[in-house]
């Protein structure tokens, strides 16, 4: 694909409805396993968008953005789509962003009660800049929302869990608030989206629509009616991001003094590699030329890669044997480890991006060993530099 699309996911069709229609054109994208995305551009811009539906609960969430992630490489994945309010602050048709996502649902049964025990992930701090300068400029609302006053953006933690939360007074609607009183908004799909991101080194952001209150009038006709309409509110504030972080990536891959590439200022970089040498090369304009010093041509550099993939299996061996990481994730990391390895003996783009894509969710999964941390570093920065 030309340029990384940004990928918006929802959990309901009313959600994904209200992104679609914002979208020119949209094109059926499939999965070879089935799963169907549309790839459409914001009306007006050249904002590419990737869309796709999760279906209810975090695990399904999080195995499409997964396959959303491989499939696409975005800027971004954002989870679009309405929530309910935990607090009476949080007004309805008002958009939460969340800085931090809650997996409420991880605890140990005690005699003396449920002790909590969550799994959080912040949002990238990139992002969340960029969402509170939004905010601010606050024109992202569709001017015909129909409602006197305009929703507001709204910062905090979205509490993510496996159950529909209609209850104010319920045991599990007390211990949501006793444990996470700081989470401004209930659903069931932010932490398997974030937990995607998280392992496979792609930056997320939760979208939230306040459509109710979470307090037992679920499902009634003022829910109803403002269901669409929370809806609509966080597919316009995402759709916004979308096109400011489309934005920044044009931005990035401009060069800095603004001017395009030209005969004498080649678009594509220069690559020179010497062992053991001092080389000086002076030169007015080179144009298709290799100079290889005291070195093998640069073609032989996925080899290069595979030979260190293979020895950091080595190492995960190792770090396995003494404890550092636990048999689960051993077995995955080897799983990413050999796909790496396969992928890294092609020699084009799409295999180049298929290897940095499965290192860096390789990467995610050994993040709690320094060792071998700081060992797969280069070897993602390798694998993104191949031709």
């Amino acid at each position: 694909m030309p340029k990384d699309p940004v990928v918006i996911l929802t959990a309901l069709n009313l959600e994904y409805q209200a992104v679609r229609q914002k979208l020119t054109r949209p094109q059926m994208h499939r999965h070879e396993r089935g799963t169907r995305f549309e790839v459409g551009t914001v009306q007006g811009t050249s904002c590419r968008v990737a869309i796709g539906l999760t279906s209810k609960g975090n695990h399904s969430a999080a195995v499409i953005a997964e396959r959303a992630i491989q499939e696409f490489s975005p800027v971004a994945v954002l989870f679009v789509g309405v929530a309910g309010a935990l607090w009476d602050a949080t007004r309805l048709g008002d958009v939460v962003m969340a800085s931090h996502v809650y997996a409420y649902h991880g605890g140990t049964s005690e005699d003396d009660g449920l002790k909590a025990r969550p799994r959080v992930w912040e949002a990238p701090h990139g992002i969340s800049q960029l969402a509170s300068h939004l905010a601010r400029l606050n024109d992202w609302a569709d001017s015909a929302s129909g409602h006197e006053d305009a929703p507001q953006v709204r910062f905090g933690a979205v509490a993510a869990g496996e159950v529909v939360q209609n209850s104010r007074i319920s045991t599990e609607a007390k211990w949501i608030r006793q444990h996470y009183n700081d989470a401004l908004a209930i659903e069931m799909e932010a932490a398997g989206v974030a937990q995607a991101g998280h392992l496979n080194g792609a930056p997320v952001a939760i979208i939230r629509g306040i459509s109710d209150r979470a307090d037992g009038t679920k499902n009634s006709t003022d829910d109803r009616n403002w269901q669409p309409q929370a809806a609509a509110n966080a597919a316009a504030f995402a759709i916004r991001l979308a096109m400011e972080l489309a934005a920044e990536q044009e931005e990035a891959a401009v060069p800095q003094d603004g001017r395009a590439p030209s005969a004498d200022r080649p678009g594509r970089h220069v690559s020179n590699v010497a062992h053991n040498s001092t080389v000086g090369i002076m030169a007015g304009s080179v144009t298709g030329s290799n100079v290889h010093l005291n070195t093998t041509p640069q073609e032989s550099r996925p080899m290069n890669l595979i030979a260190k993939l293979n020895g950091f299996r080595g190492s995960l061996r190792r770090h396995h044997g003494e404890g550092a990481i636990d048999e689960d994730t051993y077995r995955e990391a080897l799983a990413d480890l050999d796909s790496a390895l396969r992928s890294a003996g092609g020699n084009t783009p799409e295999s180049s991006k298929r290897t940095t894509m499965t290192l860096r969710r390789l990467r995610g999964l050994v993040v709690d060993c320094p060792a071998l941390m700081a060992e797969l570093a280069p070897l993602v920065a390798t694998a993104g530099d191949r031709p």
